[in-house]
């Protein structure tokens, strides 16, 4: 749901589909992501409590009911502890029957944030932060070009959890292309087992019109994994993925070859199961989910 004539396109996680899409930012603070595409034409501002309370009020008289909020665009978590308390204010007394409040969260700014500031905002009202982990490698994070190493990304997915927020993270398969695919998987699986998310998406790779990655690949540089590749890179990374407490799994994104889910860790041995028949299947060509030319 969206109440908002701002610049620029928007896009929100899946899950917050049925969400009442707050634009607290135009664009991306970070954008600099090597396969992102999705705020390139945006030049980033932090919105004005100005522009942001009226648009809160605007929904509350056309949607009074809304329960769920996701406060956009790229990353929510730039803003000042202050200013995002000010608007869960206003967002809990427009609302009544609020129950969730979600965002997407850098790493460099989460790990700017005090145990006591994100405390706070989970007391406010804020119960997931989505991170795009995308790698725990840092070689694939410096190509990714994410600012950060895989320590400092679990470091900041513990620093979420440890204030009592859910977190939802994203990897992204063939992100390291065939050069870095094994240690792509095996530090990625890694990060997820320091950080041990509440929910964890695994994407595969797309290649946007516009992106350093694309220039790459068009420039001979950079070697996308074949789907075959992409199912032995998922396999290893939840080999290497050792969990002690539950947490959603999902590989069933638009971008995904098939669709996978479960609970880690107590649906890992079904999941490498499945993965091992596709794999099989690949090599003999007999997968169903195959067409005429072999490919997904």
């Amino acid at each position: 749901m969206y109440f908002d004539d701002a610049e620029g396109m928007v896009f929100r996680p899946p899950s917050e589909a049925n969400s009442f899409i707050l634009r607290v930012t135009v664009g991306c603070s970070h954008n600099r992501c090597a396969f992102c595409s999705m705020y390139r034409d945006v030049k980033f501002r932090i919105r004005p409590l100005e522009e942001i309370i009226p648009l809160i009020r605007l929904a509350a008289r056309q949607a009074p009911l809304l329960r769920r909020v996701f406060l956009a665009d790229g990353n929510a978590m730039v803003l000042r502890t202050e200013t995002l308390l000010t608007i869960m204010q206003e967002l809990r007394q427009a609302f009544p029957k609020l129950s969730r409040i979600t965002c997407y969260g850098g790493p460099k700014d989460i790990l700017r944030k005090t145990p006591e500031e994100l405390s706070a905002l989970r007391e406010a009202g804020l119960q997931i932060i989505y991170l795009g982990i995308e790698s725990g490698d840092d070689q694939v994070l410096a190509l990714a070009d994410k600012g950060v190493t895989g320590a400092e990304m679990a470091e900041a997915g513990q620093k979420v959890l440890a204030a009592g927020l859910k977190l939802s993270a994203m990897v992204i398969l063939g992100l390291g292309g065939k050069e870095l695919s094994h240690q792509h998987a095996v530090h990625t699986g890694q990060v997820i087992s320091q950080i041990n998310p509440t929910m964890l998406s695994a994407l595969t790779l797309m290649l946007h019109e516009g992106t350093p990655l694309r220039s790459l690949v068009e420039q001979g540089r950079f070697q996308p994994l074949s789907p075959y590749e992409i199912i032995l890179e998922l396999k290893t990374m939840l080999e290497h993925t050792h969990l002690t407490k539950p947490s959603l799994f999902r590989c069933n994104h638009a971008s995904n070859l098939v669709p996978l889910s479960g609970t880690l860790p107590q649906d890992k041995k079904k999941l490498l199961q499945d993965l091992e028949w596709l794999e099989t299947a690949y090599k003999n060509k007999n997968n169903p989910m195959l067409n005429d030319t072999g490919l997904f």
